[in-house]
């Protein structure tokens, strides 16, 4: 049934206006809401379509019932139309899309080039630091076992940048040959760089260039009778050659990514195998929402675009699907890589073995998925019976708060849906003007700044669960009644006798009180939901105490304003540098004398200063 709001809509009419110029269009709702962002290569073709036949799908439907308006953006090209498509999918999260979901960012190496002894570390999060980045990788694993070999072929170091400046004498990793000690000098410049080159090689995927440039500096070290140096090189080219000797695919240096995608129950897997330098990185397992659409070319041509637009494409992506607009696709990711990148179908030998075991792996990751959410669809609704709900919450919210004895506190909400845990909706709130320890003050206050923004935005939950027992359920209740908000069922949950799992106590504002038990799937719900609320406050409490801590400790010490502060963290690389260093290391910066840095030695300590160095300059 269409919406009286777009029953007024007239596409055909609408769509006889456009240009046949290549751009995206946004399919909005009566209420503004983005119903479908596409690409077009004529925005006059492919509006047209949706409007002079009936649609297959039940999905496209429902949607063009619902069109109260269309806006267009006109592009150059159409692959900038399909860049700018996936850019907008990305941002509005249009109802009727498929989207990729996943929580976590991908996994990189980071190799700092700003330094003269550049770090090596695991990377997780926006690429905005100097440097290059290798990856993404399927799995963190990958990440650890392949900087594991860095370490052990060319001794890169891992430390921060603070402990690096501050070291007196090489650390265990040294020790056990693994860094080769660039702290300390036990390495001179221009060999760390030669090692950072080398290690980059491989990297790179260049192990071939990385082996003849050892082999020949190795039978240079021979030449001059360097036998020690021509030892170690030999062995650094074994090494190498065993990574190579894991090659699975045609015994080749392949650049490739195997997309497996499976739909099965209204829900889709797509699977990804990752090769670099031909040795196998991996595996990962994405379930996009589909919102209605159930093939898999589709689901498979979707990902396409919303995952490699964002990472760097390898040189092959073999497809189990012909994906819609594969060679407009093909070409864009060409042009975003700087070079060739094939779609591959056909494909034969390890290939099509790969391929294969994409698959079987992917209808076992849905399999898996599904058996995962038929469970939780079992908690929510023993959790509805549990509660006496008129039917299973499609959203929980949960509250929780954190401090140490008053000082730094944090309140916590986290989300959860039908699927289980939206972490890109949980929130933090630094609590300010209370009296420390004042748990129901903090309560009232999260909550407060929480629901005033939910009435605006009409997002709420359909269950509120509250960390804690009568005192902090009255606070939200309280809340909820300040601000008129209806038709929420509020729920306390006080923690058992000696704090232990299974023995909670559920508080409902009638002043009932129940006890389900441990083998309650209800209560393990509720469990897991308040657990994660606990670990998200507890995470905030601790960095915003740290850091209140460490900031207060050195403003609170007389004598030390901006600029001596600004120098004290330049010359020590930070404050955990700072706090490393004796007192006649800290004399020796510029501006602070012997008294002054007994003082800031005896305050980042919590020692009390002799009475003879509490004398003022």
């Amino acid at each position: 049934m269409s919406d009286p709001a777009a029953a007024g809509f007239d596409g055909k009419e609408f769509a006889g206006r456009l240009t046949l110029a290549p751009g995206v269009y946004r399919m909005l709702a009566a209420d503004g809401g983005v119903l479908y962002v596409g690409k077009a290569s004529s925005l006059r073709k492919r509006v047209a379509s949706y409007f002079t036949r009936s649609p297959r799908e039940p999905r496209l439907r429902v949607m063009i019932a619902q069109i109260a308006r269309i806006e267009i953006t006109v592009t150059r090209s159409e692959g900038e139309a399909l860049l700018l498509e996936n850019q907008l999918i990305k941002s509005l999260k249009p109802r009727y899309n498929i989207l990729l979901r996943d929580d976590k960012s991908y996994p990189y190496i980071h190799l700092t080039t700003a330094d003269e002894s550049p770090r090596i570390r695991f990377h997780r999060g926006p690429r905005s630091q100097p440097g290059r980045y290798f990856g993404p990788y399927p799995g963190v694993s990958a990440v650890r076992d392949t900087l594991s070999l860095i370490h052990r072929l060319f001794g890169l170091r891992s430390c921060e940048d603070s402990v690096f400046k501050n070291r007196t004498r090489p650390c265990l990793q040294y020790q056990i040959k693994r860094c080769s000690g660039p702290c300390v000098g036990m390495i001179d410049a221009d060999d760390y760089a030669l090692s950072v080159r080398r290690a980059a090689l491989l990297l790179d995927g260049r192990s071939e260039d990385l082996v003849s440039e050892l082999m020949s500096e190795m039978d240079r070290a021979a030449i001059a009778l360097e036998f020690e140096q021509a030892a170690r090189l030999r062995d650094m080219v074994a090494a190498v050659r065993k990574v190579q000797s894991r090659q699975v695919v045609d015994g080749e240096h392949a650049e490739l990514d195997v997309l497996a995608c499976v739909v099965d129950g209204g829900r889709a897997c797509v699977l990804l195998l990752s090769f670099r330098d031909g040795r196998n990185l991996g595996s990962r397992s994405f379930f996009p929402k589909l919102n209605g659409a159930d093939d898999a070319a589709e689901v498979l041509g979707a990902f396409l675009t919303q995952y490699y637009l964002d990472q760097a494409p390898p040189k092959e992506i073999v497809l189990s699907h012909a994906v819609p607009d594969q060679t407009l696709i093909e070409t864009v990711l060409s042009e975003q890589a700087g070079r060739k990148v094939e779609l591959k179908l056909q494909v034969r030998t390890d290939r099509a073995r790969l391929l294969q075991l994409a698959r079987q792996n992917a209808e076992l990751a849905l399999k898996s998925e599904i058996a995962s959410a038929a469970s939780q669809r079992a908690r929510l609704d023993a959790l509805q019976a549990l509660l006496d709900l008129p039917e299973p919450p499609q959203r929980i919210e949960c509250f929780d708060i954190s401090h140490t004895q008053g000082e730094a506190t944090v309140a916590s909400c986290v989300v959860f849906d039908a699927d289980g845990p939206v972490r890109s909706q949980y929130r933090r709130f630094n609590i300010n003007d209370i009296t420390p320890g004042d748990d129901y003050a903090a309560m009232h206050q999260a909550l407060s700044r929480r629901f005033k923004r939910a009435v605006e935005e009409g997002v709420l939950p359909d269950l509120l669960l509250i960390d804690g027992g009568r005192g902090q359920l009255d606070q939200a209740l309280a809340v909820l009644a300040e601000l008129d908000v209806q038709g929420l069922a509020v729920i306390g949950v006080a923690k058992g006798e000696e704090r232990r799992a299974g023995h909670e106590a559920l508080i409902f504002p009638d002043g009932r009180s129940l006890r389900p038990g441990a083998d309650s799937p209800g209560l393990q719900l509720i469990q897991q939901v308040r657990d994660e609320a606990h670990r998200f406050a507890i995470t905030g409490h601790r960095g915003r105490r740290a850091k209140a801590r460490d900031r207060s400790r050195l403003e609170d010490i007389d004598g030390i304003g901006a600029k001596r502060r600004a120098a004290l963290l330049r010359h020590f690389g930070g404050l955990s540098g700072l706090k490393r260093a004796s007192s006649e290391d800290i004399a020796r910066v510029e501006g602070i004398n012997d008294a002054l840095a007994q003082r800031i030695y005896a305050a980042l300590h919590g020692l009390e200063p002799a009475a003879s160095d509490v004398t003022t300059e």
